[in-house]
């Protein structure tokens, strides 16, 4: 049965934490696995609002530590869904710091993950479209199947040869010609 389609703003979350001392290293900057655990938690939640079904985390693109978040910061995750496909979504992540005494904000980390709804009994079962309504929904619409085809290869999901995507990024020419 097909789902109605929904928008990106429809799974759209936004969650907040303080970075307590439990959550630091040393330093006294935030740890990358806690901070990978809060955007498995936002992005887990707009994939399960997309889908109204049980997610499970399925690929996470890389995360790169771009600037330290430190102890007392208050951090910002923003989470919405950028492309379903069969049962899986792409969901991209973006992470602001906020030093309060300062007024500084800043970006901090953003990535892509994948889940796949399933049903009660752990099986992949279908999604509901996505329909980009703005310029930057459009343009995370529309490189989600590169970023699909990429994450698929890398694990040796589907074989470089069929990547037709990713051909005509790193071939133009060649994939003109094919066709």
């Amino acid at each position: 049965m097909a789902r109605k389609p929904k928008h990106p703003k429809d799974s759209f979350v936004n969650m907040t934490e303080l970075v307590l001392p439990n959550d630091t290293n040393t330093l006294n900057n935030l740890m990358g696995g806690r901070l990978m655990h809060w955007m498995d938690i936002v992005s887990a939640i707009a994939a399960q609002r997309h889908s109204n079904r049980i997610v499970v985390t399925a690929s996470v693109d890389n995360v790169s530590f771009t600037h330290a978040i430190q102890l007392g910061n208050v951090v910002t995750l923003r989470a919405k869904v950028t492309r379903a496909f069969n049962s899986s979504m792409e969901v991209h992540i973006e992470v602001e710091a906020e030093d309060i005494p300062s007024g500084k904000k800043f970006m901090s980390n953003s990535a892509f993950f994948t889940f796949v709804a399933v049903d009660q009994t752990g099986r992949p079962i279908d999604v509901p479209e996505v329909v980009p309504e703005t310029e930057e929904e459009v343009q995370l619409y529309e490189g989600a199947l590169r970023r699909r085809q990429l994450r698929l290869v890398l694990a040796k999901r589907m074989k470089p040869k069929d990547a037709t995507e990713l051909k005509s990024i790193f071939d133009p020419q060649h994939y003109l010609n094919d066709e």
